[in-house]
């Protein structure tokens, strides 16, 4: 087997990594509707679901082609670009999720306001997404490549030789990123927009494979390759107060902080039809 194509079966053995922490990190039962940002195909949506207990499941997905597949599954899919807004009502679901979704949007404010604003107020969110401040990308920077995950074009994955993507295109529109966050910078921004870190977790760690990972990430939880976070709506806070240097993963507690004060609605555009 060639250094590459073990190179590329860490990288989806990781994704699949952090799939399943995404799921581990929510409580269980959590009171419906659920939103999923960028669902997809639908097929994770469902599985959170089930998880969860929710039957009500709502999704908005910027890739038109997507769409059919993650409605078969039972997601109440609407076409829409979260950099223009959420097309829902304040106050509208008991879960929000978004997997590896905040690095493809350009209006990360835009993004994490709507996000609190249509989120119940005992409601939780669950976000994940590269982390910039990974291993492997610190090793990247100080060979003089490309980190992974950043893209410098819209077109083909350039400037790491190492990254077992290296002169493919993207698949499509949606794999393009565009901002990169660390761990801190996530929950910095989302308890500006009104939502606190109840649990901050990073998973897998490149190149070594998922069981090997997950005893380094035990050691080393700033410099995971994947951030993983929940949150509960709070007052949103400004200017952004000092959070501590590391936020460990804990569990969720029984309750959630109830009924802080609403957000107004920023008026949105009306989805596209598909």
């Amino acid at each position: 087997m060639s250094l590459r194509t073990r190179l590329h079966r860490v990288f989806r053995d990781t994704e699949e990594a952090n799939r399943q922490a995404f799921l581990s990190a929510l409580p269980t039962p959590i009171p419906g509707p659920m939103l999923d940002i960028g669902p997809h195909t639908g097929e994770l949506t469902m599985e959170i679901a089930r998880r969860v207990g929710i039957h009500d499941v709502h999704g908005v997905e910027l890739i038109a082609d997507h769409i059919p597949a993650a409605r078969k599954r039972g997601v109440q899919v609407v076409h829409g670009d979260v950099d223009r807004g959420l097309p829902f009502a304040d106050d509208m679901f008991g879960l929000v999720v978004a997997n590896q979704v905040i690095e493809h949007v350009r209006r990360t404010d835009t993004f994490l306001r709507e996000v609190r604003r249509v989120l119940k107020p005992d409601g939780l969110v669950c976000i994940s997404t590269n982390n910039l401040s990974s291993w492997h990308n610190v090793v990247s920077l100080a060979l003089g490549m490309q980190p992974t995950p950043m893209h410098v074009s819209d077109e083909i994955i350039v400037g790491n030789p190492m990254n077992p993507e290296a002169g493919l295109a993207h698949e499509d529109l949606g794999r393009t990123h565009l901002r990169l966050f660390t761990r801190r910078a996530l929950v910095d921004l989302a308890r500006y927009h009104g939502l606190e870190a109840m649990s901050a977790e990073t998973v897998g760690f490149y190149p070594f494979p998922p069981k090997v990972a997950e005893r380094l990430v035990r050691i080393d939880q700033g410099h995971g390759a994947f951030v993983v976070c929940v949150f509960r709506a709070v007052e949103p806070a400004k200017p952004v107060a000092d959070l501590p240097d590391d936020i460990a993963a804990t569990s969720l507690p029984a309750s959630v902080m109830p009924d802080p004060p609403p957000v107004p609605r920023t008026p949105v555009s009306p989805p596209d039809p598909v």
